[in-house]
């Protein structure tokens, strides 16, 4: 005789709430604010411990590189950033103004004429990469690129993006067991979605946001923002923005040209009224 079928029971409908609530209460708890923009974003780390990761950083990479520590472009690259992270001091949001506050600002040259590139670390720890001076040409074209970097640094990117590396992590590992029952092409394209649909969006944001506070930033300390959109277009010239804009995590030149160019008006007010000029 055959058993009547059983109905399917709930996995730990309790446990599961109780996981869903503590959750929600662990992330609300974790909501900051970005100084400078007001967007609310995700903070698992503290100031304290993001600072102590970038010096540990900051530290490893440069003993690894060789530091320009005279010259004219070295002078240039520190004094730029330091204009700008006292402008950053000064600026008319009181979180800028704080955030700014507490970091001890760095700005290094590396000779790498091959590379074209710069990076903030949390903390403030800033480099330039000598093969990026060609692009950026004078000293308002490096103000973008450092008041870009000093952005990041203020809206602690860095920490953010591990904040949303650990919530990825946790929701790997609370669906381990779906992940575990499915086959390794399956796991694949689920790992894939994650990294288009959030992390890559998240990093492309960004950008987006250090490109406006940066700009911002950099006219209050006095460097003509209208340099910005001739820097991007010789980085498109360069050979930047090879690879589609979906699967970067950076936006294209274009897209960066046209968003500085929306915000321009106001960058150019601050420009007009710098007390660094």
């Amino acid at each position: 005789m055959r058993q009547p079928l059983r109905p399917l029971r709930p996995a730990a409908p309790r446990a599961t709430a109780l996981v869903t609530a503590v959750a929600f209460a662990f992330l609300a708890l974790a909501c900051a604010t970005v100084p400078g923009t007001g967007r609310s974003q995700i903070m698992f780390i503290s100031d304290d411990q993001e600072m102590a990761l970038g010096v540990q950083a900051y530290e490893e990479s440069l003993a690894e590189a060789q530091v320009v520590t005279s010259g004219a472009d070295a002078a240039m690259v520190k004094r730029i950033g330091d204009r700008i992270a006292e402008a950053a001091r000064t600026y008319d949001d009181p979180a800028v103004r704080a955030k700014a506050a507490k970091f001890g600002w760095e700005f290094k040259l590396i000779k790498d004429d091959k590379t074209v590139n710069a990076w903030a670390l949390p903390g403030g720890k800033s480099a330039v990469y000598t093969g990026l001076l060609p692009i950026t040409q004078d000293e308002d074209g490096l103000a973008v690129v450092l008041g870009h970097e000093v952005a990041h640094a203020i809206a602690s990117h860095g920490a953010e993006r591990m904040s949303h590396g650990l919530i990825l992590d946790l929701g790997l590992s609370l669906g381990s067991k779906q992940l575990g029952e499915m086959t390794p092409g399956q796991q694949e394209a689920i790992m894939q979605g994650l990294g288009l649909g959030v992390m890559l969006p998240f990093s492309r944001y960004h950008e987006s946001e250090a490109d406006t506070l940066g700009l911002y930033l950099s006219a209050w300390a006095g460097y003509d923002p209208r340099a910005s959109i001739g820097l991007w277009e010789r980085m498109a010239a360069a050979g930047g923005g090879g690879t589609p804009e979906f699967l970067s995590t950076h936006p294209s030149e274009s897209t960066r040209i046209a968003d500085l160019q929306a915000i321009m008006p106001r960058a150019l007010e601050l420009y007009e009224h710098s007390p660094q000029r």
